[in-house]
């Protein structure tokens, strides 16, 4: 049976005691009340050695948000999977928009990341999402059939099983603007679709799809209510322990 999952994304934001600080009251949170699904937090590298701590203790899983293709060698400014192992991370974001966007990460290179995270225990949070152009000109179910098939879809059944996939509508992210549920539910329910054709109905059953882009606390319920959304890639709405809670118990 697939994972409930709220992962908090928290991209380049706070400084370090401002990030003790958010993870701690996440995680007293969480303790005090059980919830009914994965929390991860996905810091800054930076943050990763604070939040594994609050891991050691609490119901809180440590995610980061990008990994290099290299495993090792003269990359500076890099860190690898390998590395991240070291620090017990169980998750990373691979193929935001904004590092296809800004950093020109291609489909192939996303694959790579992806392979190293595997090779080294740690799931990738994998997204994939269509521009407003495309949604326009009604090509998005294209372009996210597309992205899988360059990407994860060249893994093997057992190594996909530890795949989670995050649908992102690069037109919501950031910008205030959600999928309503209803097309959440259809992207969803087409990756969904895709998974079962590619490698069986119950890998496609097993597999936690995500969705992402402007879900905050208000509109998390409804979101979560659509069968085929396992949970959310939360951006802003992560920064703030008040909001990111009740979107946690919003299932």
């Amino acid at each position: 049976m697939r994972q409930k999952i709220v992962a908090g994304n928290w991209k380049m934001n706070k400084l370090f005691h401002e990030a003790e600080d958010l993870v701690g009251a996440i995680a007293n949170a969480i303790d005090d009340n059980e919830p009914d699904c994965e929390v991860i937090v996905c810091t800054p590298s930076l943050y990763l050695e604070v939040a594994g701590d609050y891991s050691e203790e609490s119901q809180i899983r440590v995610g980061a948000q990008n990994v290099s293709e290299h495993d090792s060698g003269a990359y500076t400014g890099e860190i690898s999977a390998p590395m991240l192992s070291s620090m017990a991370i169980d998750y990373c974001i691979v193929g935001h928009s904004e590092r296809r966007k800004y950093f020109g990460e291609s489909d192939a290179l996303l694959f790579q990341k992806a392979e190293r995270l595997l090779e080294n225990d740690i799931s990738p949070i994998f997204c994939i999402g269509e521009l407003l152009e495309e949604r326009e000109a009604n090509n998005h179910f294209n372009v996210v059939e597309e992205q899988l098939n360059n990407s994860v879809f060249k893994f093997n059944k057992d190594e996909f099983s530890n795949i989670i996939l995050a649908y992102e509508p690069v037109w919501a992210i950031g910008t205030g603007k959600t999928a309503t549920p209803e097309q959440a539910q259809e992207m969803h329910a087409f990756i969904r679709g895709l998974i079962a054709k590619k490698y069986d109905k119950e890998t496609a059953e097993n597999t936690s799809i995500l969705y992402g882009g402007s879900c905050n606390a208000e509109n998390a319920k409804e979101l979560f209510s659509q069968k085929d959304v396992d949970g959310g890639l939360i951006g802003g709405a992560s920064l703030k322990a008040k909001d990111f809670t009740k979107i946690i118990y919003s299932f």
